[in-house]
């Protein structure tokens, strides 16, 4: 008698598009980038199914609540189409070419970029993503750009899909991004993604690999307790339950750049960088490493003062090669650098 095992899904999703070059992909090789706000709070639901929960999050000073539509609220895979958005004006700023709150694109770029299928259904559900994060809603505290807003503002602020009157094909797609999020994307307050980020299956998978990035970074290990962890996440899982399901991932360890365990003592979550991460060191061929000009850095030290500008001048060369911007500006890029700095954290 042959006893039929059931076998369990593969952790990652298939590479669906490895060979790129086979697709007119405008950005089919951009470096993945994601805004550093959404990544640290739970912007975006976790739920497969239509959520209209209103949620409220508080962390230190920070206070966030959003609202969803009739729809249901934007979920972490809507989150690709502004991921998508994010890269392609990174990289259109590295190229030095000039950019707005306007995104066009065509749905197969998207598709073939975030690693999803691209029949039929995938572009009917492109077009619900969209109308969810033009439908969802923030009241924040949340700083982006060194600006403070409290007021209600769409994830976008529209979106549309232009046709033809004569064929009725697609021309193109298209999202306005909110000034918020705008803001984040010309303070250069991004982060790379790991390209295998779009493989992962699970939503909490997504979310907590966006934590760790955010606050593990390039350090070799980094802690958080279970308890804060589920807060940060946003996940409306029992606090039971949402153990279970961080054993699971550390089970599997599958997340891109960090290893995952969980630490039955102190019931918290360690996540241990696997050394694929750039190195915050400057490295040759890697960035910009040329000189500045001196008179940069007596506007550097009026723009932070009581700041050590060669300490600056540093941390701005690491978030140059942490980022993958060569600047068309340097003098211009590192005032701004510093005057960012200081509209953040004020005088040492």
């Amino acid at each position: 008698m042959v006893t039929e095992i059931s076998k369990q899904p593969p952790p990652l999703l298939p590479d669906r598009h490895r060979q790129h070059e086979l697709f007119i992909c405008e950005i089919a090789d951009a470096v993945l980038k994601d805004d550093m706000a959404s990544m640290e709070h739970p912007v975006f639901s976790l739920s497969t199914k239509p959520d209209h929960t209103i949620r409220s999050y508080s962390h230190g000073d920070t206070e966030l609540t959003v609202e969803p539509s009739a729809r249901g609220m934007a979920t972490i895979y809507d989150k690709d189409i502004l991921i998508y958005a994010i890269s392609k004006l990174m990289k259109a700023k590295a190229e030095g070419q000039p950019i707005s709150r306007k995104v066009a694109f065509t749905a197969h770029d998207f598709l073939i970029f975030s690693n999803r299928m691209t029949n039929g259904n995938a572009y009917e559900g492109l077009k619900d993503a969209m109308s969810r994060l033009d439908g969802t809603r923030l009241r924040t505290t949340i700083k982006t750009g060194g600006e403070e807003q409290w007021s209600a503002f769409g994830l976008i602020d529209g979106a549309r899909i232009r046709k033809s009157d004569t064929t009725g094909r697609v021309l193109e797609w298209g999202i306005v991004l909110s000034e918020w999020l705008y803001n984040a994307i010309d303070a250069d307050e991004v982060l790379t993604l790991h390209r295998a980020y779009f493989r992962l299956r699970k939503p909490l998978e997504r979310r907590v690999y966006e934590i760790a990035r955010k606050h593990c970074g390039h350090q070799d290990i980094w802690r958080i307790s279970l308890q804060l962890l589920h807060k940060k996440s946003g996940s409306q899982s029992p606090e039971k339950r949402f153990r279970q399901m961080i054993k699971h991932v550390a089970e599997h360890d599958h997340l891109p750049d960090y290893s995952v365990s969980y630490d039955n003592d102190k019931d918290a979550v360690v996540f241990t960088n696997r050394g694929t991460l750039k190195p915050p060191a400057l490295l040759e061929n890697d960035s910009w490493n040329g000189p500045l000009d001196p008179e940069a850095f007596a506007q550097a030290r009026a723009a932070a003062p009581g700041w050590d500008v060669y300490q600056l001048e540093q941390g701005w060369r690491a978030w140059l090669v942490e980022n993958d911007i060569i600047p068309r500006r340097p003098e211009a890029n590192f005032l701004k650098f510093c005057k960012t700095w200081f509209e953040k954290r004020g005088r040492p």
